[in-house]
């Protein structure tokens, strides 16, 4: 009797080490990980060496597709950087292409209402129209509305924060299902790189409170109040120099690249590396992390990475 449970124990014991090994070894297919049935999104998602329409198809793919954020009839709000009264081809702005197609996946996953907007730094209507953004959502059939009317905003409150304690906040961002945040890779003058956590600036009325007040800490806390469901890095066209705005062409480098992940730390993290900067040396992206929310620690993160 002893005999035959110790030979049971064994046998179990073989069998949990079977079953350990597949675990731990199963392969990365298609941007997830797959083992007995069971799915693994990455954290972060980096692809290369393509358009970017292109890159975005590889990048929500590997994320687990667009299904997986946007579910039928409900209603979208997509924030690209559209600060600037700058053509494409300047990298200013987020890139047309990207926003168009990342409106096409929305549709596609049966969004009832998608919208675009952002809270712009020069004149709103210039700044929509130069920068390509609103022609395309428009041939996309999305919504596209002003960032710079007072009605449209909302006074929240910002929990925990030491600084921002309160802010007005566009009611696009209270009242859609899903927000889709997507910043262009940049240098700041101010910031040092702009990315997914100051592209939230767009959102609040008054843009100026963050300067005087501490940029670093507010840029922080607003993503205390709210952390966008997805976020894309457009590092297509990337200003190396003289950002935001008065980037030269030789101050600009085509990376033909886009960052994904649902965490808006590790993504501007990513992208500080991308710049030839460690993240915790943008103090924004240090308080992120020290504050949870969101993980600066590339090195612990599942991360896939796909060159075209």
């Amino acid at each position: 009797m002893e005999h035959r449970k110790l030979c049971d124990r064994r046998e179990f014991l073989k069998k949990s080490l079977v079953l350990s090994s597949a675990v731990i070894g199963a392969p990365l297919l298609g941007g997830v990980y797959k083992a007995f049935g069971q799915e693994t999104i990455p954290d972060l998602v980096a692809v290369r060496n393509g358009e970017p329409d292109k890159l975005f198809d590889q990048a929500i793919a590997a994320m687990g597709g667009m299904k997986r954020f946007v579910k039928p009839n409900q209603t979208v709000v997509i924030k690209p950087n559209i600060g600037w009264a700058r053509e494409p081809e300047t990298g200013a702005n987020t890139n047309p292409l990207l926003i168009k197609r990342i409106i096409e996946h929305c549709k596609e996953a049966g969004a009832k209402k998608i919208y675009v907007f952002d809270h712009s730094v020069d004149d709103r209507q210039r700044c929509y129209q130069r920068s390509g953004i609103e022609q395309v959502a428009k041939d996309a059939e999305a919504l596209v509305v002003p960032g710079d009317d007072d009605r449209y905003f909302q006074k929240i409150t910002v929990p925990n924060a030491k600084t921002l304690k309160d802010a007005k906040v566009h009611e696009l961002i209270l009242q859609s299902d899903v927000y889709i945040n997507v910043p262009v890779l940049k240098h700041h003058g101010s910031s040092g790189l702009t990315m997914a956590m100051k592209n939230q600036m767009g959102i609040v009325q008054n843009r100026g409170t963050f300067h005087y007040s501490g940029l670093h800490q507010c840029i922080a806390e607003l993503c205390l109040f709210k952390k966008p469901d997805l976020n894309i890095l457009d590092a297509y066209r990337v200003t190396l120099r003289n950002g935001p705005n008065r980037a030269r062409p030789d101050d600009i480098e085509l990376k033909k690249s886009l960052l994904i992940s649902r965490d808006l730390v590790a993504l501007d993290a990513a992208g500080a590396k991308m710049m030839g900067m460690e993240p915790e040396k943008i103090n924004h992206i240090r308080f992120g992390h020290e504050m949870k929310i969101g993980n600066m620690n590339l090195d612990t993160l599942n991360i896939k990475k796909i060159v075209l």
